[in-house]
């Protein structure tokens, strides 16, 4: 039976939510738009960039050309990015940095997912090291060069600082990449981020517990019954049961973890609401000087959704499918990094610029590693035939 009908009523904007008016600015001044706020802008050109299309064919968990259905990078962001505008929209934060920072948030992930992250930080090990939060602030602080008068995005303070401190601050030996930057531009690591910034890294969350388990069912490397025994989403199914005895298969899991999804939500806004409310922040600067996060889980959902997490890591990222191909894919960047090291000449025409004028071995590699890491899976997997005969 139908519910009855509710009206939505927005949250009016919290005092605590990063105002557009106020923002920093851009490193690069520019004149602003009239029609759109600096964080609408900022959003507008992420999913304008050259980084964000190539998400489409870079691996979640399984290799892009594994399934039609599986996600991959690129829509995982946009479910991030959707679950992130709800939750600001409910705790009286600006949505559109919230998304900004949301859709930008895996930007510097490789090719293969954590597994080619993985190789590229062993590769780069000897010149500083690889980390995908600080590639992302690379891409839209430099490798992205499409402006006339600038490289990059020239995105405002409030965006790359959710970007890099999303989180949390960045403390102990921070990544070379974002170090590089800070030097010309204080995000003021030492900090938390913002409100807006701290959804988003939730959101992930949020939407990445979700989404797993509704891939590793279709990839049929666990059962419904093997799901619905798990914390929390067993509540989920005995509710479906309740309201829809006898309902079919597939419409019974997918209704059980659509009302997964909706606890974890609903989780994040309530526990966030009461933590702002305890803090009772006045400013954005407030919550970033807070010393903690204010959006968070609650600790018993917490200690639910990591038994969740540890059933993913065994019967899913490690499962003997998934790692014999993370072993090939591992081969494909361990073998390309390498060449391309060696010989340079084999990169495309707009990055033999860089190659010239680079200074010494240390920043060869990087350049190399911005090349490897904007690599698509498809496009690895075709160069790596192409210059090295391998096949996977």
């Amino acid at each position: 039976m139908p519910h009855d009908p509710v009206s939505y009523q927005p949250t009016p904007r919290a005092v605590f939510a990063s105002d557009p008016g106020a923002t920093r600015g851009r490193l690069f001044a520019e004149e602003e738009s009239v029609f759109r706020s600096p964080f609408q802008r900022d959003r507008d050109r992420i999913i304008h960039a050259s980084a964000f299309r190539r998400l489409k064919h870079k691996t979640q968990v399984f290799i892009e050309h594994e399934g039609d259905y599986f996600r991959t990078r690129l829509t995982h962001s946009i479910e991030v990015a959707q679950v992130a505008r709800t939750i600001s929209g409910a705790l009286g934060l600006n949505p559109e940095l919230t998304e900004a920072v949301a859709l930008a948030h895996d930007l510097g992930h490789t090719p293969f997912g954590h597994t080619g992250e993985d190789a590229l930080a062993a590769l780069m090990q000897p010149y500083g090291g690889f980390d995908h939060n600080a590639q992302a602030i690379r891409i839209v602080t430099s490798l992205e060069r499409h402006y006339a008068e600038w490289d990059g995005l020239n995105l405002t303070w409030e965006t790359l600082e959710g970007i890099a401190k999303h989180n949390g601050p960045v403390t102990g030996d921070i990544p070379w990449a974002l170090a590089e930057y800070d030097k010309r531009h204080d995000l003021e690591l030492h900090t938390h981020a913002s409100a807006e910034a701290q959804v988003a890294a939730l959101a992930d969350d949020v939407a990445y517990n979700n989404h797993d388990l509704h891939d590793g069912l279709r990839a049929e490397l666990f059962s419904t019954d093997e799901l619905a025994e798990l914390p929390i989403v067993n509540g989920c199914f005995a509710e479906v049961d309740r309201i829809y005895p006898g309902l079919n298969y597939y419409r019974r899991r997918h209704e059980a973890l659509r009302r997964f999804f909706g606890i974890l939500v609903e989780d994040v806004i309530d526990v966030s609401r009461a933590r702002l409310a305890e803090a009772a922040p006045q400013s954005a600067e407030d919550v970033r000087h807070a010393g903690r996060m204010m959006v968070q889980f609650s600790p018993d959902l917490w200690t639910q959704l990591k038994v969740i997490r540890q059933f993913l890591f065994e019967r899913m990222y490690r499962a003997p499918d998934v790692v014999a191909m993370r072993k090939k894919v591992t081969r494909v960047v361990n073998e390309l990094f390498p060449l391309f090291l060696e010989e340079p000449e084999l990169l495309p025409k707009q990055w033999r610029k860089d190659v010239a004028e680079a200074q010494g071995e240390v920043a060869l590699a990087r350049i190399v590693c911005d090349y490897i890491a904007g690599m698509t899976d498809r496009f690895a997997i075709q160069e790596h035939e192409r210059l090295l005969g391998g096949v996977l």
